[in-house]
C-alpha cells in the first residue's frame, strides 16, 4: 500500500495510473477504522482498478472542540487493517495539508443541512462538504462510497456533486451492525462496558418505530414509545428521532409512502454522541 501526505506526490501517483485508463475509488474516514469502513474499502475494490483510502479528522466539521479532541485516533492500527484488506493507497493529510487559513469557505445546502444534524450541529455540514469537496478534486475518483449510517451525509454530499457537477458515482453502502444490533461506529471505541449496553437502546428504537409505524401507530405515539425507552434508562439521552422523506429529508407526522421513508435517530450515552437510522421498508433499498 503507497502512503501519500503531501498532495502533488499523490496527485502524480494517480495521474500515472490514468494514464493507463485505471478507475479510481475513493473511501473518505476520519480513521478508527472498523469493519464498516472495510465494506466500503470492499465495495471499492471491486468495482474499480484502484482503491484509495483517506483518514483525515476534518476540524471544521466539529462544532464542539471537547468532541474533536476526544475523537478516536488509531493510526498504526488502522494502516494495519487497510494493508489486510489490499488498499492500494492511503492519503493521511495533516491540517496543515488540508487548510492553508483557518477562514474557510462555507457552503450552504438550504433545508438539506438545517434539520436533524444540522439542527444540532450548526455548522457540520459546511465542514464536511468542504473538505470532501477537496478530495474529489486532490483525488478525482471515478466513485466516492459512504455509509448508509451517515445517511444525511450521503444525501449532502449527492447534493453537492450535483451542485458542482463532479464527474463522481456514489454508492452507499448498508450499515454494518455488530451481532446485537449496535451500528458500527469509530465512537463506539469510547463507550465503556456499561455504556455498550446502553448504546442498543438506538437500534431497539428504530425495531420498534419500524414495527409501530408499519402496524398504523401515529408517528406522534411512536416518537413518545421512544422518548419513554430512553427515560427509563439512566445515562442516556435522546436528541431526536424522527421519520423523514428519504429523498429530500423532509420531516413526515405520517407514514405517507412506507418505500421512501427513513427513520434516523440521534442521541448521547454519558459523553457519548451517537446517531443510526433504518428504512421503514425493511426491503428498501439505495
Amino acid at each position: 500500500m503507497e502512503i501519500f501526505k503531501e498532495i502533488e506526490p499523490l496527485r502524480a501517483f494517480l495521474k500515472g495510473n490514468r494514464a493507463h485508463e485505471k478507475s479510481i475509488g475513493l473511501v473518505p474516514t476520519m480513521g478508527a477504522l472498523h469493519d464498516g469502513h472495510l465494506s466500503l474499502i470492499r465495495a471499492s475494490k471491486a468495482q474499480n482498478d484502484l482503491t484509495v483510502c483517506s483518514i483525515y479528522i476534518n476540524p471544521t466539521q466539529f462544532n464542539n472542540a471537547n468532541d474533536l479532541a476526544k475523537y478516536p485516533k488509531t493510526v498504526e492500527k488502522d494502516i494495519q487493517m487497510l494493508q489486510k484488506s489490499d488498499c492500494d493507497v492511503l492519503f493521511l493529510p495533516d491540517n496543515s495539508t488540508m487548510y492553508k487559513t483557518e477562514e474557510g469557505v462555507k457552503l450552504d445546502f438550504g433545508s438539506l443541512d438545517k434539520v436533524l444534524e444540522g439542527e444540532f450541529r450548526p455548522g457540520h455540514f459546511s465542514g464536511v462538504a468542504l473538505v470532501v469537496s477537496k478530495f474529489f478534486n486532490i483525488i478525482q475518483p471515478d466513485r466516492a462510497y459512504f455509509g448508509q449510517k451517515d445517511f444525511q451525509q450521503f444525501k449532502i454530499i449527492s447534493r453537492l456533486v450535483e451542485e458542482l457537477k463532479f464527474n463522481i458515482e456514489l454508492p452507499c453502502i448498508p450499515t454494518l451492525r455488530e451481532a446485537d444490533g449496535l451500528a458500527m461506529s469509530s465512537r463506539n471505541l469510547r463507550l465503556n462496558p456499561e455504556e455498550r449496553v446502553k448504546a442498543l437502546i438506538f437500534f431497539e428504537s428504530l425495531q420498534l418505530g419500524r414495527v409501530e409505524l408499519q402496524k398504523g401507530t401515529s408517528v406522534r405515539q411512536v416518537k413518545d414509545k421512544v422518548k419513554a425507552l430512553f427515560e427509563a434508562i439512566s445515562d442516556v439521552r435522546l436528541e431526536y428521532f424522527e421519520l423523514a422523506n428519504a429523498e429530500n429529508l423532509m420531516i413526515l407526522d405520517n407514514v405517507s409512502n412506507a418505500a421512501s421513508s427513513i427513520m434516523l435517530i440521534a442521541g448521547f450515552v454519558g459523553e457519548v454522541r451517537l446517531i443510526d437510522n433504518m428504512f421503514l421498508n425493511e426491503n428498501e433499498n439505495l
